[in-house]
C-alpha cells in the first residue's frame, strides 16, 4: 500500500478529478500533504477535458487541520507561504472544486475546504479555526470566511474557536448540501449538475462567478502574511500557546 498522503485519480470519463487525503485518522495538512495537493491542482487543472475536482478523504474524519510543529519558530514562514500559494491556486481554479466532508474539518482543514466552491457535509461534521487556543490565528480563513459566510458568524468562529456542526454549516451558507453519505451527494451532483456542460463554457462560468475574489484575498494574504509573521510570532504568548500544546499542558497567558 501507498504511503503518499494523497490519494489521485480521475473518473468519469477522466472528466472529474479525485482527490482523496490519505493518512487518516488525522490527515494533517503538513508540508507533504500541501505539496501533494498543489503538485495535483498544478498537473490536472490545466487539462481542457477535465470539468470538475471533488476531494474527501479516507478515515471518519476529514482533517484535524495543521501540523503544530510546522508552526514553531523557523518554520512557520515557510509552511505559511507554501500553504497561501495552495489555497490561492485552488480559488483560481477555473474547474469548480468540490469538498465532501465527514467528521473532524478543523484549522488547516477547514481552510482546504473552504477554498473549494461547494461543500457536501455530513450533518454531523465538525467545521472549526481553532487556532486562537493555541495562540495564533488562521491566515487564509481570515480572509476566506467573511467571503463564504456572513460577517458575524465568520469572525465569531475565529475568535472563539468554538466549531459548528454540518447544519449549523448549512444554515450560514458554507455548506452547499447536507447528506448522510456527502462523497455520493458530490458525486449526484456533478453527474447531474455538471457532467453535460461544456467543459470550455463552464470554465467561463466559474471565472465569472468568482470574479474579483483571487484578487481580492491574494491582497488579503499579502497582508496576513506580514500580520503574522512580522508581528504575532514576535509575541511570547504565540510561541507559548504552540509550546503548550505540543508539551500537553495548559498555556499561561502573560498579554505579550
Amino acid at each position: 500500500m501507498s504511503d503518499a498522503p494523497l490519494r489521485v485519480w480521475r473518473e468519469r470519463e477522466g472528466k472529474l478529478l479525485r482527490l482523496r487525503l490519505a493518512r487518516p485518522k488525522a490527515n494533517i495538512i503538513d508540508a507533504e500533504m500541501i505539496g501533494a495537493l498543489d503538485a495535483a491542482l498544478a498537473a490536472n487543472l490545466g487539462d481542457p477535458a477535465l470539468v470538475a475536482v471533488l476531494l474527501d478523504h479516507e478515515g471518519p474524519h476529514f482533517s484535524f487541520g495543521a501540523s503544530i510543529q510546522e508552526h514553531l519558530p523557523g518554520r512557520f514562514a515557510q509552511m505559511l507561504d507554501s500553504f497561501m500559494a495552495l489555497i490561492l491556486r485552488a480559488l483560481a481554479s477555473d474547474v469548480p472544486i468540490l469538498a465532501a466532508v465527514r467528521g473532524q474539518c478543523l484549522g488547516g482543514g477547514m481552510e482546504v475546504a473552504v477554498a473549494a466552491n461547494l461543500i457536501f457535509a455530513a450533518p454531523d461534521a465538525k467545521f472549526g479555526q481553532p487556532e486562537i487556543a493555541v495562540g495564533v490565528f488562521a491566515p487564509p480563513s481570515s480572509a476566506l470566511l467573511p467571503e463564504r459566510m456572513p460577517r458575524g458568524a465568520a469572525e465569531s468562529i475565529l475568535f472563539s474557536g468554538r466549531p459548528i456542526d454540518g447544519v449549523e454549516a448549512h444554515r450560514l451558507g458554507l455548506v452547499h448540501a447536507l447528506s448522510a453519505d456527502p462523497e455520493a451527494a458530490a458525486l449526484a451532483y456533478f453527474d447531474e449538475s455538471l457532467a453535460a456542460h461544456s467543459p470550455v463554457v463552464l470554465r467561463y462560468a466559474v471565472r465569472a462567478a468568482r470574479c474579483g475574489l483571487v484578487e481580492r484575498v491574494e491582497a488579503k494574504f499579502a497582508a496576513l502574511r506580514d500580520l503574522y509573521v512580522s508581528e504575532l510570532m514576535s509575541t511570547r504568548d504565540a510561541v507559548e500557546g504552540l509550546t503548550a500544546f505540543l508539551e500537553k499542558r495548559p498555556a499561561i497567558w502573560e498579554g505579550r
